[in-house]
């Protein structure tokens, strides 16, 4: 179809079919006017089709068979113009080759580059110019399968009959990638695709067309092409996941919001082939009803459509979605499925239930942490979620709260425990009432149920108590210092078993001074020695024993009691001078002072002040030294006279308390008198001529002499035994260093690889000459040191000269040459057989590399030990 040149027509409809004739589906129709205008309405004579203001045209209905065409007048009319045109439609049912040839039949066929043309005689009439050619966009439908290359449209130019016209295409396509999908003639100005097309690839080209003359200058302006990919429907729609977890709450009204699923569809999504719908093929379980929900067709969103989820009935349905293009048009339509799981989430509609109405149990007295009795539950709700967890709750007949009851996580269970120890004597039976609940609460419209409250009967087991001491512990207080055999008190245990006639024993328990005894009948403690607030075991002024109440029941119980006894202080420790040692300078000065003190084992008010004298006798004390007072608790003593000599001098004070009566006592101090240095303090010199040895150090400096003297003898022993050593040798080195031959005893080895059966005794060195000397004259089998007497060496002198010392040596070795008892013995050796064959060969095919006559006479010089082999190789005189 060509464009309209000129306004002859003033204005005409275009119809344009891509049509499948399929339910809601559209087709286009393009409406163009020479004043561009685009608002234009649309009205079809048949109500069965409508078409839209961007020229579709769809259905409005179900239309049931399109076997024959559908023809209708379709009416255009401006907004703004009172003209009116009008069209027919042609709707008919074609197959998809028939579709894209008319696709293809649908292109413009040339395509002119536009002209511009002037109207007048002279240059300066009025022009008129020719508006430019409105040129359609070119649709090549995807998937096509040819023949290619195809032919689209024809470019020419109104010069190509005056001047040669070279045709060119250029852009995304054609000259750049993805380059060769079209290409043009350039002489005759055919177009051409030349593969099929993929929309979901590309949807669109845009390239301009070129008109150039021979020489290569341009003819023609150029002109741009759209290309448009008409989209078919090749792609199925594919969901996100195959699989789709939902949930929803047991008991949710209709309408409630399940889940969605999603597919896409990489057709094009503004027409039916991309536009998918959904639907749901099957539910399962079928419980209560087949069709439990329903899927909105568009969104792919689930919701429940009916009433009656029930977790414990149905805990999980399977629905299997289906999405399909075209609209959701099963006949021309490509479908796909996924399924989506979803889950009825639990909630508390179930109350937790009793399984009796009443609980018994029975529990000992003055027991804790035992489980009475377990009240067991049912609850239908999901297990081990706060709608199952169960929590139970004692609402009367335990006011002083001896009861508790833990839930057990596992089964569920309530644990009747007793918290607090009940007595029998005060309650023989418990009558509970115990409710129980879920951890959340009852959901909305469900009220609890009779079964969850419950009553429990306790019934308390009498057992045999121990006694119990009333006062516990029980203090007493006592001066300090009481005679034994005095009586303290009473310490008696009653017995709890009101209901049962037992008598009650004592005995001690813990008594750490060993100061108290206890009547066994009726507690009464006495005293057996002295009580001693300054003793060890006394802490604070309180000293504490325990002690053992039993009954005669059975079985046998007891109980224990602490005696607390508060000792008062009395004066019976005298003080004590501090320090014992002290030194002072031989001269008397100013600051040359001891400060003395005293300490007291008592308490107030029987320590301090102290009263510090020296004593009269001898009379050299108090001619010598003066005591001055300084406090309460504090003295100093001093030289009396201006110069003491130096020595260690023991001065007795007497100290006296301040207790009613006061003691006394004669303590003494160590004093050492030194001379002094200007600073007032002891001189090295002096400080050792003051000290004196005690008996410590003597002993010690004793040992040391002696551990000395011990070291001393020892070492003189040992280097007159090493002297003697070496006199005795004969030779001038150890034996240990001694490098003569001497006879190597290894391990044994096998035999041969044939040789599977031997005696490795005749391999052996023998450990004594007995089966030597015994055995007859013959050949020996193993290497024999010769019986015969041994040769003499010569001695070495015990103080050898150093010229003599060459003439030892060459004597000793001319000796050891003529031994025949010395090693090693020239005897003949017998080895087993080892077996004939080895893969090692024999050492007999060696050959000697040296030709011609050797002389082996020097052999004879070498001494006897090599006489053997010189007779063997250089000859003798046997010769």
């Amino acid at each position: 179809v060509e464009p309209v040149s000129g306004c002859e027509a003033s204005r005409r409809l275009f119809l344009i079919l891509h049509l499948r004739s399929l339910p809601l589906s559209a087709s286009a129709v393009k409406f163009e006017d020479c004043q561009r205008s685009r608002e234009v309405g649309f009205v079809s004579s048949d109500p069965s089709f409508s078409v839209r203001p961007d020229g579709s045209v769809y259905t409005e209905q179900e239309v049931a068979n399109l076997s024959e065409p559908v023809q209708f007048m379709v009416t255009a009319r401006g907004l703004h113009d009172p003209h009116i045109w009008e069209t027919t439609v042609k709707l008919a049912l074609i197959g998809f080759e028939e579709m894209l040839s008319r696709v293809w039949e649908s292109q413009p066929r040339v395509i002119k580059f536009s002209r511009r043309h002037q109207r007048g005689s002279s240059a300066n009439s009025l022009r008129r110019q020719k508006r430019d050619w409105v040129i359609p966009p070119i649709n090549v439908p995807e998937n096509s399968r040819g023949p290619f290359p195809h032919m689209l449209v024809r470019i020419r130019s109104d010069q190509d009959k005056d001047v040669g016209i070279r045709y060119s295409i250029t852009g995304a396509g054609a000259d750049q990638p993805p380059s060769g999908i079209y290409n043009i003639d350039p002489i005759s100005g055919n177009m051409f695709v030349t593969q099929p097309l993929d929309r979901e690839e590309r949807a669109s080209f845009h390239l301009r067309a070129h008109a150039v003359d021979m020489n290569g200058n341009q003819v023609e302006n150029p002109i741009d092409l759209y290309i448009y990919v008409i989209d078919m429907n090749d792609n199925r729609p594919e969901f996100q996941n195959q699989v789709y977890n939902g949930s929803v709450a047991e008991g949710s009204k209709p309408g409630s919001s399940v889940m969605q699923v999603t597919a896409t569809d990489s057709d094009d999504s503004t027409t039916a082939n991309g536009m998918v719908r959904y639907r749901i093929l099957s539910q399962t379980p079928h419980s209560p009803i087949p069709n439990m929900f329903t899927i909105n067709s568009e969104t792919g969103d689930i919701v429940t459509v009916a009433a009656g989820l029930d977790r414990e009935k149905v805990s999980q349905y399977t629905i299997i979605v289906q999405a399909t293009d075209m609209e959701g048009n099963l006949n021309f339509g490509l479908s796909n499925t996924a399924t989506a799981l979803i889950s009825i989430t639990d909630i508390n509609d179930n109350p937790p239930e009793l399984t009796v109405r009443t609980f018994s149990g029975e529990v000992p007295e003055n027991k804790v942490n035992v489980v009475v009795t377990n009240l067991t539950v049912v609850d239908r709700d999901q297990p081990h979620s706060p709608n199952w967890n169960a929590v139970y709750r004692i609402v009367s007949g335990d006011p002083s709260g001896h009861f508790t009851i833990r839930t057990n996580p596992i089964t569920n269970e309530g644990m009747l425990t007793v918290v607090k120890p009940v007595d029998f004597e005060m309650n023989r039976a418990f009558m509970l009432t115990v409710v129980v609940s879920n951890q959340a609460h009852l959901a909305s419209g469900i009220q609890s149920s009779l079964q969850s409250t419950a009553g429990v009967t306790i019934s308390v087991q009498d057992v045999n108590e121990p006694p119990v001491f009333p006062v516990n512990p029980k203090t007493i207080r006592f001066e300090e210092g009481v005679p034994a055999g005095t009586t303290l008190t009473v310490f008696a245990a009653q017995d709890p078993d009101h209901f049962i006639h037992q008598i009650v024993r004592y005995s001690k328990l813990s008594d750490p001074a060993n100061w108290l005894k206890i009547n066994r009948t009726n507690g009464q403690i006495t005293t057996m020695a002295l009580l001693d607030r300054e003793s060890m075991y006394v802490k604070n002024n309180m000293y504490e024993a325990t002690f053992l109440a039993y009954d005669n029941g059975s079985p046998q119980a007891s109980g224990t009691g602490t005696l607390q006894i508060y000792l008062i202080d009395v004066n019976d420790n005298a003080p004590v001078l501090i320090p014992k040692e002290a030194q002072i300078c031989e001269r008397a000065r100013p600051n040359s002072r001891i400060n003395i003190t005293a300490s007291d084992a008592d308490a107030e008010p029987n320590v301090g002040p102290f009263v510090f004298e020296l004593p009269s006798f001898p009379a050299s004390i108090r001619r010598n030294w003066t005591i001055s007072r300084l406090s309460g608790d504090y003295a100093q003593l001093r030289l009396r006279i201006p110069y003491l000599e130096a020595g260690v001098y023991v001065i007795p004070v007497i100290v006296s308390d301040s207790g009613n009566p006061p003691l006394s006592n004669r303590s003494m101090i160590r004093i050492k008198v030194c001379p002094c240095d200007n600073n007032g303090d002891c001189s090295a010199t002096g400080a050792v001529a003051a000290a004196g040895l005690g008996t410590g150090a003597i002993i010690a400096i004793l040992i040391c002499i002696i551990i000395l003297l011990s070291m001393v003898l020892l070492f003189v022993v040992w280097m007159k035994r090493r002297e003697k050593e070496r006199q005795a040798k004969p030779l001038l080195i150890d034996p240990e260093d001694d490098v003569r031959d001497n006879i190597l005893k290894y391990d044994e080895e096998g035999g041969g690889e044939e040789d599977q059966d031997y005696d490795l005794s005749q391999l052996q060195q023998p450990e004594s000459l007995d089966h030597i000397i015994s055995k007859p004259t013959g050949v020996r089998r193993v290497d024999e040191r010769p019986v015969i007497a041994e040769s003499q060496y010569p001695v070495r002198p015990s103080m050898p000269h150093p010229g003599d010392i060459g003439d030892f040596i060459n004597d000793g070795l001319r000796a050891a040459d003529n031994d025949p008892t010395a090693p090693p013995y020239d005897s003949l050796l017998v080895f087993d057989y080892e077996g004939s064959g080895s893969t090692a060969g024999s050492v007999s095919s060696l050959n000697s590399t040296s030709s011609g006559d050797q002389d082996y006479d020097y052999l004879n010089d070498w001494g006897p030990r090599f006489k053997k082999l010189a007779d063997l190789y250089g000859g003798g005189e046997d010769d």
